[in-house]
């Protein structure tokens, strides 16, 4: 659920608070992208330094093959209709 949950509320929130940044909706749209995949770029270099015992057989397929694909099938979807709602 967390590999879902917290990439999904972070696009959505970047989404509507990329408002105050630009005006233009492409620029927010990647923005709201962006701290969305966050996730997934960041997470497998971190837990590796921060957690050096962290089984990667569990943290690398999360954060490819459950984050990424929601993503891209639901979530950009659903930023974009965010921006053109604000």
């Amino acid at each position: 659920m967390f590999a879902v949950a917290i990439p999904f509320i972070n696009g959505c929130l970047v989404a509507m608070a990329s408002a105050v940044v630009t005006a233009d909706s492409g620029n927010r749209f990647m923005l709201a992208v962006l701290a969305a995949s966050a996730s997934y770029i960041a997470v497998p270099a971190a837990m590796k330094i921060a957690v050096p015992k962290a089984n990667p057989g569990l943290f690398l397929p999360m954060a490819l093959a459950v984050t990424f694909p929601f993503n891209i099938t639901l979530g950009m979807p659903v930023y974009l209709e965010i921006i053109k709602a604000y």
